[in-house]
């Protein structure tokens, strides 16, 4: 929907998750969200996971208003406003003089976004729907070019979802954050065998946020100046292990940060715990699956929260869900609904595979899995129909 004539105008757009094999914990600058270390990460289909927003402008609009997942939200976030300021600020600089660009600015906007997968739990939404905003303010106001630095000021790890495929986001140098920006290492189309499995084990939110455990880990750690030194080293050998599609190196590195990552949290002052028994008992799986076969055919990753992010090739898909089925069963035997995404492959796990795994079978552990791959990154939806608002600016539903 897009009429200037009946006073107003109206994008909807779609962001992916994206998850980072090297994390980013700790920014050197609250305002402006630099990081104190590069991080690196793989964009989600969005088939299985995606942000999608909807933004419209009008005159008769008497404030700026937003809804998330079906709740009215507050337009005080400093995240919001910086978003909707840096992206009208980008527009008068490209546009000086333009008229009806200059009646667009000053028109209120409603924005609706919505996730199809739970908020706040660990999953990266906040990259998604921050991503998902920059671009629709975007398209909305007609600019064009690298939006990562703008994603970043919603949301850190949101300019990493600017692109698809894998990604680097450079910490930079500069003092006004002009050089800390996301730039694509491969498109998704790189490693197609490349295959992803999300375990959720809570879907509720955490109980410390990604902002204030960051905070307080560069306060009180002794750690994580250490971590800082190491993080160059491997963000050089993680891309060259993705452009090589060097599984073992790429599966080895993804692992330790996110056990170095969490060792960090823990070191901080009161400790932080965002790995739960059964995280930790994905964990002890991995490495056995690992040590059964000789070699490393799964990595885990863990953001903040409980729940784990297994990278794996598509050939063992099979192999390693009949493990996960088996040690962590759903709790009304109904595999169609526990696996989500993704077709899979239906086998019983190999007798020497759980004889090697030491671990006791715990119904309903995990609530769900989903089964993904490497996808693009933010799409502009042309189908009307497709709009969380309705005409009068106010949510379907």
């Amino acid at each position: 929907m897009d009429n200037m004539e009946d006073n107003i105008k109206c994008v909807t757009c779609t962001a992916p998750v994206n998850i980072a094999v090297i994390k980013y914990w700790g920014k050197r600058d609250e305002e402006l969200v630099l990081p104190v270390n590069s991080s690196v990460s793989v964009t989600l289909d969005q088939a299985q996971l995606r942000a999608k927003t909807t933004v419209m402008a009008s005159p008769s609009f008497p404030n700026d208003r937003m809804w998330l997942n079906g709740k009215e939200q507050s337009m005080d976030s400093k995240r919001i406003q910086n978003l909707l300021n840096e992206i009208k600020q980008w527009r008068k600089e490209k546009h000086n003089g333009d008229t009806c660009t200059d009646g667009l600015l000053m028109w209120k906007v409603h924005i609706c976004s919505e996730n199809n997968f739970p908020t706040a739990a660990g999953l990266a939404s906040s990259a998604a729907g921050y991503a998902c905003l920059a671009y629709s303010l975007a398209k909305l106001y007609n600019v064009e070019g690298d939006l990562s630095a703008i994603a970043r000021r919603g949301s850190g790890s949101a300019c990493r979802s600017m692109y698809g495929g894998f990604v680097e986001w450079d910490m930079g140098s500069q003092e006004d954050g002009s050089d800390s920006v996301s730039r694509q290492i491969a498109s998704e189309n790189h490693w197609p065998e490349l295959r992803v499995l999300l375990l959720v084990v809570s879907d509720q939110q955490k109980s410390m946020g990604s902002t204030e455990g960051m905070q307080a880990t560069l306060k009180t750690s002794q750690l994580m100046d250490r971590r800082i030194q190491c993080v160059p080293e491997s963000v050089e050998k993680i891309k060259e292990a993705i452009l090589k599609k060097d599984f073992k190196t790429f599966a080895e590195i993804t692992m330790k940060d996110s056990n170095q990552f969490h060792a960090v949290c823990l070191d901080s002052c009161p400790p932080i715990f965002y790995l739960t028994d059964v995280s930790k008992q994905i964990i002890q799986l991995v490495h056995a699956f690992n040590s059964s076969c000789g070699i490393t055919k799964v990595a885990y990753t863990f953001d903040a929260g409980p729940n784990a992010c297994l990278y794996l090739l598509e050939e063992d898909v099979g192999r390693v869900l009949s493990l996960i089925c088996h040690f962590f069963p759903p709790d009304k035997d109904d595999l169609n609904t526990f696996v989500q995404g993704l077709q899979t492959p239906s086998i019983s796990p190999l007798k020497k595979d759980v004889s090697f795994i030491s671990l006791p079978v715990q119904r309903g552990a995990i609530q769900y899995v989903i089964h993904t791959q490497s996808g693009p990154g933010p799409s502009i939806l042309q189908d009307p129909a497709q709009s969380l608002l309705q005409a009068d600016g106010f949510p379907n539903s």
